[in-house]
């Protein structure tokens, strides 16, 4: 006896599980059951959506064909044309797997099923979507709440008629829905519009300080030839007092002689440039200083809170001085 117990041990391990399990199952298959029934009790009714929700229910329990093939009726008669001819596609070839005592039992389902996948081919709308050019890489496309994969971007899929939500979002941007309706066998191509992540700083740090010293530069030479020219009218006055009678000089170039006429030309023209160069100098030193005492904090930056822009410049020139001017908004 002890003998035999030893023997029979391995077994009862492997048939316990088993023992224990069915019960699990039966209640699961009377569930599936229960769901079907009523599904088509609703169906039958003309609630469509209650009716399909339970039977799609009772076949994610316990897959059948026969559940498969009543889901895709109850889609079909719902309207959702696009998942019926899917599910009847989905129970024929299901069908090709059975023996050939399970295909006799279907009866005419599978004569029925490609009938109907004839009739509804033509009313099957079609959508394909696209992203704008350049739109942020990693933007998420999502149609009814389901997330699209992106190589599906751009091709023609199959989806049921009716109004359809689809929402864009680029990396740490907000979200963009788009409401697209479409009609039986309608065939429709839409471009996605994206709202953008925050945008970076329109001017960084290196860029401004960048600025900076571009307008020191031109700062620093424009005094440079202002001087330089300055020195140059001084010299020309002196030679148009030494050749010009009367001591009337440049307020009457005729008393001068050819020498003096021709200094005070070229003093007129030096000292209109050193005045530009001098305004030139002011203006460019003027816009480094205000560049370089408000270059935004790196955190203001980053935040993007505060925009501040300035302009100067020269507005005027001429023999007897500059206009400066600066324009700016924050």
């Amino acid at each position: 006896m002890t003998r035999r117990l030893r023997r029979l041990a391995p077994l009862a391990l492997i048939l316990w599980p088993l023992a224990a399990a069915t019960p699990a199952a039966a209640q699961d298959s009377a569930t599936a059951e229960a769901l079907f029934d009523r599904g088509l009790a609703e169906m039958e009714a003309g609630r469509y959506e209650a009716g399909c929700n339970a039977i799609a229910e009772s076949h994610r329990i316990e897959p059948k064909p026969g559940a498969l093939f009543t889901l895709a009726i109850c889609e079909s008669r719902w309207g959702r044309v696009a998942t019926a001819f899917a599910h009847f596609g989905e129970y024929l070839a299901l069908h090709e797997q059975l023996t050939p005592e399970q295909k006799r039992r279907q009866g005419e389902r599978p004569k029925v099923a490609r009938e109907e996948r004839e009739k509804l081919a033509p009313l099957v709308p079609e959508l394909a979507l696209s992203l704008p050019p350049g739109a942020p890489a990693g933007t998420v496309v999502k149609r009814d709440g389901q997330t699209v994969d992106s190589a599906a971007l751009g091709a023609s899929v199959p989806v049921d008629p009716g109004e359809h939500v689809v929402s864009t979002q680029a990396p740490g941007g907000p979200v963009q829905e788009t409401h697209i309706h479409l009609a039986h066998g309608e065939k429709k191509r839409v471009e996605l519009q994206v709202s953008g992540a925050p945008a970076p700083p329109a001017e960084s740090p290196s860029g401004r300080r960048a600025a900076v010293y571009a307008a020191g530069g031109v700062g620093i030479a424009g005094l440079v030839l202002g001087g330089v020219a300055g020195a140059l009218t001084l010299g020309k006055k002196s030679v148009v007092r030494d050749h010009c009678g009367s001591g009337i000089g440049l307020s009457d170039p005729t008393a001068c002689d050819p020498t003096g006429l021709d200094a005070a030309e070229s003093a007129s023209t030096t000292g209109l440039v050193s005045t530009i160069g001098f305004g030139v100098g002011l203006a460019g030193l003027g816009v480094a200083a205000v560049l370089y005492l408000t270059e935004p904090k790196q955190s203001d930056m980053t935040a993007g809170a505060t925009s501040r822009r300035i302009r100067a410049g020269v507005l005027a020139a001429g023999p007897e001085g500059v206009v400066l001017g600066a324009s700016g908004s924050w």
